[in-house]
């Protein structure tokens, strides 16, 4: 019979106990291990489930950003005009006209209903009332819309022609038609006109029919004309004016004496492309260009003849013209500044100041001069179309 030491005993349940432990170890690190897997497993699934979702939503929102691009760039292409940005497209009305609207009754779609018109646009004062009134009954009311600018401040005076009902009247103290015009003649105002006939109040219509006239311009596809002057009754300031018997039509003027020779091989006005201001007529696009060149304080706008050729849409030699088959009488009635009162020193008796005002007119011509060269100058991307003319 062995009988063991105590001291062995314990050494024995050391030993056993220090392999319990280290079992126990190993069992917890061999679960911690397979917990760790499990985890970095489950990390790595989800991790790619997130990576994919991440991707197709970066798909999605990069093709979404392409069509907002696109749609951008094709907003941007859809030019509006300033202003109507923040606008439904359909409500815009870029455009308008001088048509009277009734105050009540049905609404009329004028947009389908109205016929292509045209607009005879008169600076008048009162003092002419009688040729005005000739003057426009030669325009038919089914084809023409009148606008009256009153630069004597007289407005009621006109109410018993018949036409003047249905006329536009604009009244402002002795102010030019192209003062007016800069004014209340914007090219979108008058968009729905094919063509603008800005006009003088003093001329006799005895022999103008404005729809022959405007079948005449249409045929020789002239944007800017004026009818011919009658030789022996009109006030004539530049040869080119003048009427020519048994012709249509003419572009140019010949002038074989003195300075500023015109012949066949002459480009510029006056010698061609050259109408005056006192009656001109414009299409609609050349009015639009014309409008542009009109400056806010030169309002008697001299110098503006010499460069209407510009605005002609194309050749000015050949769209440009004077009318001779429907002409008019130039009467040369001196208007503003006749027996004007003298504000200033409230004197009662009426002064002439017909001479301040061409002081005024040659003055304004020399200034347009210099902006247009200043213009020149500055624009670096303008190129001149008749520069070797």
């Amino acid at each position: 019979m062995v009988i063991s030491s105590p001291a062995k005993r314990r050494t024995t349940q050391d030993t056993l106990a220090s392999m319990l432990s280290d079992s126990k170890s190993r069992s917890c690190l061999y679960t911690l291990f397979i917990i760790a897997c499990l985890f970095c497993g489950a990390y790595f699934i989800s991790s790619t489930v997130i990576a994919k979702e991440y991707k197709d939503r970066l798909i999605r929102l990069e093709a979404s950003k392409a069509m907002q691009n696109r749609d951008s760039m094709h907003c941007k292409d859809d030019c509006r005009p300033s202003g109507s940005e923040h606008l439904p497209k359909g409500i815009i009305v870029e455009t308008s006209n001088l048509e009277m609207q009734p105050l009540w009754g049905p609404i009329e779609n004028y947009k389908n209903t109205t016929p292509a018109m045209n607009l005879l646009a008169l600076a008048v004062g009162i003092k002419q009332k009688e040729i005005v009134n000739r003057l426009v009954q030669k325009f038919p009311s089914k084809d023409f819309v009148v606008m009256l600018f009153h630069y004597d401040g007289v407005v009621d005076d006109w109410k018993n022609f018949t036409w003047s009902e249905r006329a536009i009247h604009v009244s402002a103290m002795n102010q030019t038609k192209w003062w007016f015009a800069k004014r209340f003649l914007h090219p979108d105002i008058v968009a729905e006109y094919s063509y603008i006939f800005l006009w003088d109040e003093d001329l006799g219509v005895e022999n103008f029919d404005p729809n022959k006239y405007l079948s005449v311009v249409q045929g020789e596809g002239l944007e800017i004309s004026q009818p011919a002057l009658d030789p022996v009754k009109s006030t004539i300031h530049q040869p080119i004016t003048a009427r020519r018997k048994k012709s249509k039509v003419h572009r140019r003027m010949y002038k074989s004496k003195g300075s500023g020779r015109c012949d066949d091989h002459s480009t510029a006005p006056p010698c061609v492309g050259w109408v005056e201001m006192m009656a001109p007529v414009f299409s609609r696009m050349a009015w639009r260009c014309v409008w542009h060149m009109i400056q806010n304080d030169l309002i008697h706008a001299w110098g503006l003849d010499m460069l209407l050729g510009y605005c002609a849409q194309g050749d000015r030699t050949q769209k440009v013209g004077v009318v001779d088959a429907e002409y008019i009488i130039h009467l040369g009635l001196p208007t503003l500044g006749v027996g004007e009162k003298n504000q200033a020193s409230h004197e009662p008796h009426a002064v002439d100041g017909r001479l301040e005002v061409r002081k005024r007119s040659y003055e304004e011509m020399q200034v347009f001069r210099a902006r247009w060269k200043n213009a020149i100058k500055e624009d670096q991307c303008w190129v001149d179309p008749f520069n070797n003319q």
